[in-house]
């Protein structure tokens, strides 16, 4: 079984080839650093070998950056996607050494043939045997870009897949998708994830928890069911606000049922005392780290005050239980949803800056905003084709500075317009998950809070 993936490289080839062979991994930049990541020895040396496993395809391993680099020099793309870094991981126990390297070559050689050179690493230090693939994005005869789309991930896997049944080596039957990369490097830098808050969760009730009981008491305040019946064949967890399930196990080995009622004993023999006193004042205060607002008094007449309505009434409510409003009284959000929406402040931030900039009231003010900004880049498009034509039939260098600094700024205006357009999008795409959540939230905070849940809101329901 071999898992595969691949992404783009985008500021410079040597930062990813670095990354490859380099030891310290923090000098180079793109490219580089994914070579030397790559063959770096202390990951391609199995034991007391110093056999590396480390091979060129189209090129050297130990001029792999030079020749990459002519390569781009030679047709002048060096900017963009100037590689790409791809793996193929294999199942635990199930290759050796030499045949792990000798699929990752023959993988390199199917997929791109004599058209791009390949680096092919193969890395032991984990435990788990697998190979890095560093493309040069440039094909070395005619200096077209390798066209890294869907298609492109789809054959690499197949081809993949292919390779395992040739070698007896099993393939998954029901493969899931690659995991997207953002995901990927938000749950390695610990962001608010998904299962990253669900981790946190369960490692805050481990602390006072010395039993089942307790332990499913605490994690149903915190937000989430968890399923720790040793007749159902996998544990499970899940939101209180969401039916599906997540098992156990999917979220790492320290969270599994056996470890957690390991957790649990050693707690009970090592650390009661103060579980019991954590558990105490959980159960006690109720307070979960969320503020609660202290009335206010303003002089004036309310009923002729102006109220904020529409979408700018929904996001300031949004932004208020998400903890970012008001400034000076921070507090945390309860429910796991919107905890990990905190991920996306500064998509949401962005999105009211545009709100209250351009007064969009509902959907229909955000479509039509939409419609101007389509009709505005066609005009400023337009306009700088005519400049494009104008700056090459003209032979005065001052008019054509002058020609050139309009198109500059057309290409500024058309960056700002589509960047407008794209969060008006997501004004649109984001609009019924931030209503699930605000009802969600004030749902969590209504059970431990009394709070009135048919208080009426500036924006429609």
């Amino acid at each position: 079984m071999a898992v595969t993936k691949i992404w783009a490289v985008t500021d410079s080839i040597n930062r990813v080839l670095s990354y490859a062979a380099n030891p310290d991994k923090t000098i180079y930049s793109d490219i580089c650093k994914a070579l030397h990541y790559a063959s770096d020895e202390r990951k391609t040396v199995i034991g007391e070998e110093k056999a590396m496993y480390v091979t060129g395809v189209n090129c050297t391993a130990e001029t792999a950056f030079a020749e990459m680099n002519a390569v781009q020099e030679r047709f002048d793309k060096t900017v963009g996607n100037v590689a790409y870094h791809a793996y193929q991981s294999f199942k635990t126990g199930e290759v050796t050494p030499p045949l792990a390297h000798k699929l990752g070559v023959e993988l390199a050689k199917r997929m791109w043939g004599d058209q791009y050179q390949v680096l092919v690493a193969t890395h032991f230090n984990t435990g788990t045997y697998h190979n890095h693939l560093v493309i040069n994005s440039v094909n070395m005869w005619n200096g077209k870009k390798f066209n890294c789309n869907e298609g492109a991930y789809w054959k690499l896997r197949s081809i993949s897949d292919e390779l395992c049944k040739e070698n007896g080596l099993t393939v998954i039957k029901n493969p899931k998708g690659k995991t997207p990369r953002k995901l990927y490097f938000a749950e390695k830098n610990g962001e608010p994830t998904r299962y990253n808050l669900m981790r946190e969760a369960m490692d805050k009730a481990l602390t006072m928890s010395t039993n089942p009981k307790a332990f499913t008491y605490v994690m149903k305040q915190l937000g989430y069911v968890i399923d720790l019946n040793p007749y159902h064949k996998y544990a499970t967890i899940r939101s209180v606000n969401n039916k599906k399930a997540t098992r156990l196990y999917r979220i790492g080995e320290a969270y599994d049922r056996d470890a957690i009622y390991d957790r649990m004993r050693d707690t009970l023999q090592n650390n009661s005392r103060e579980a019991y006193r954590l558990y105490y004042e959980f159960t006690e205060k109720k307070s979960f780290g969320v503020t609660i607002q202290k009335a206010h008094f303003v002089k004036g007449n309310l009923k002729t005050a102006k109220k904020i309505t529409g979408l700018k009434a929904l996001y300031f409510r949004y932004l208020y239980l998400l903890g970012v409003l008001p400034k000076k009284k921070k507090h945390k959000p309860l429910s796991p949803e919107m905890c990990e929406a905190c991920r996306w402040l500064d998509r949401h931030t962005a999105q009211v800056q545009l709100i209250c900039d351009n007064n969009l009231t509902d959907i229909s003010s955000v479509e039509s905003f939409i419609k101007r900004a389509d009709s505005e880049i066609k005009l400023v498009s337009d306009y700088r084709k005519m400049l494009y034509r104008d700056i090459d039939s003209c032979h005065n260098p001052d008019e054509k500075a002058k020609l050139i600094a309009k198109q500059d700024d057309c290409t500024k205006a058309l960056a700002q317009l589509r960047k407008d357009k794209k969060t008006a999008a997501r004004i649109i795409e984001d609009n019924p998950k931030i209503r699930e959540n605000i009802l969600i939230e004030e749902n969590m905070r209504s059970r431990y809070f009394g709070l009135n849940k048919s208080r009426k809101r500036g924006y429609e329901r």
